[in-house]
């Protein structure tokens, strides 16, 4: 009997040291756990009041519309309706359009060239030269905005000031046809360094064996451009192209600071943001300038994340 309840206890200690063990790996999990959310947590109420509240409660205001009589009253997705069919933002929405297909293109091969001019190492005072092209980005766009503004003006900026040096006639930057290029141009000058930098940091983790296997077999500087270098920034391509999207369709600054330059070039609907902003605080229309912005926001989200899925697809990710 006592040999029975020896074995008994012996065989069931086993089971107990187990329990006991699975117990305090599951106390030490939800401590890890319960730290890890303690660490987030101010990321996350940050998040929530600045990015989540602001979109709630702008899809709550443009399910309203203000009227003389009755005040706000619920119109559902009439707002909506109304901005689907609204000429003043699909014209502006054209125009970011176009902006971003002529100018990120440009801006990215000139950001390209500069990071493989970096990555070459046969330039003189690379330190310099990197630093130069950067500092734009650390100026201000509404200072950057007003420096270009002026230069571009035929009475008192650079443009007049070469007309009346040379005798020339030079077009005026600020006229209605080439005022979109002119804000190309501002915007390509602040960011082709930030783009640079995305593209020289992916450069440099290529690995050595790869330029030296190139140099074994005897290749040439463009056939390392082609086969190795621009295939390995690719992912740094489509990180900036989604970033430059999200920016033109975001134009905002350079347009409104330009707007007291050239009044008769930039409208008050240029831009679908410039057009939303004017709607809400000069118009006092916020219900239908809601409606607009989040209209706005979906149409960035898809084309964002289309160019996100056709990268992740030539990344062989997909």
């Amino acid at each position: 009997m006592d040999e029975r309840e020896g074995h008994t206890m012996t065989a069931a200690t086993p089971v107990v040291v187990r329990g006991a063990s699975a117990r305090r790996r599951l106390r030490a999990g939800a401590s890890t756990s319960s730290v890890g959310w303690a660490f987030l947590a101010p990321f996350m109420i940050v998040f929530l009041l600045v990015f989540i509240a602001p979109i709630i409660y702008a899809i709550y205001l443009s399910l309203f519309r203000d009227q003389l009589i009755g005040g706000s009253v619920f119109v559902g997705l009439d707002n909506y309706l109304v901005a689907l069919q609204d000429q003043s933002f699909w014209a502006g929405l054209l125009r970011v359009s176009l902006f971003l297909a002529i100018q990120v293109p440009i801006m990215l091969f000139l950001s390209m060239l500069a990071a493989l001019a970096l990555d070459s190492g046969r330039l003189y005072g690379t330190s310099f030269f990197r630093l130069s092209i950067f500092l734009p980005y650390a100026v201000p766009a509404v200072v950057a905005t007003l420096m270009w503004g002026f230069m571009y003006g035929t009475r008192f900026g650079l443009v007049g000031n070469i007309n009346d040096l040379f005798g020339l006639n030079l077009p005026n930057p600020l006229a209605p046809d080439l005022i979109l290029a002119s804000i190309g141009n501002i915007v390509t000058w602040e960011f082709v360094g930030y783009n640079m930098i995305i593209f020289y940091a992916a450069l440099r983790v290529i690995s050595p064996t790869l330029y030296e296997a190139a140099a074994i077999d005897g290749a040439s500087q463009l056939r390392v451009i082609l086969h190795i270098k621009l295939p390995a920034i690719r992912g740094a391509l489509v990180v900036a192209a989604i970033f430059s999207i999200i920016g033109s369709f975001q134009l905002f600054n350079e347009p409104s600071i330009l707007s007291t330059l050239a009044p008769n070039s930039i409208t008050s609907s240029f831009t679908p943001n410039l057009y939303a902003y004017n709607l809400s605080f000069s118009g006092g229309q916020y219900n239908y300038a809601a409606s607009v912005a989040i209209i706005m926001g979906v149409i960035t989200m898809v084309i964002a994340y289309a160019v996100q899925l056709r990268g992740m697809r030539k990344d062989g990710q997909l």
